[in-house]
């Protein structure tokens, strides 16, 4: 699909005219995926998430959970709505899996 379309117009004259029309596209809005800290979930299984569900290195891991772990709460990564959504669906389960109390949620950029 292409960003330009034709419109063919009649001017005064009666004269038809070719004009291109270009078509705006709005950027979606972003989301932010937010780990919230609880006391049960280990620190092992975080960093399993953040590495296999939100493809973050080993390094980039243990980082976001050590700011879990200390300020409470950290962003895992900015998608668009219905990414963040699958990426924090994909998590649930592996959570349900595990029995842990783990809070993910999505926020709005």
């Amino acid at each position: 699909m292409s960003g330009n379309s034709m419109l063919k117009q009649e001017n005064s004259t009666g004269v038809i005219e070719k004009t291109k029309k270009k078509e705006k596209f709005e950027k979606p809005k972003m989301h932010k995926v937010i780990f919230h800290n609880d006391d049960f979930t280990s620190m092992e299984f975080v960093i399993f998430l953040l590495m296999n569900i939100f493809r973050k290195s080993e390094d980039e891991a243990s980082k976001i959970t050590q700011e879990i772990h200390t300020k409470g709460a950290a962003v895992a990564g900015i998608y668009t709505y219905e990414i963040a959504e699958t990426k924090v669906a994909h998590a649930f389960q592996a959570i349900a899996s595990q029995e842990c109390p783990l809070m993910l949620t999505i926020e709005e950029e």
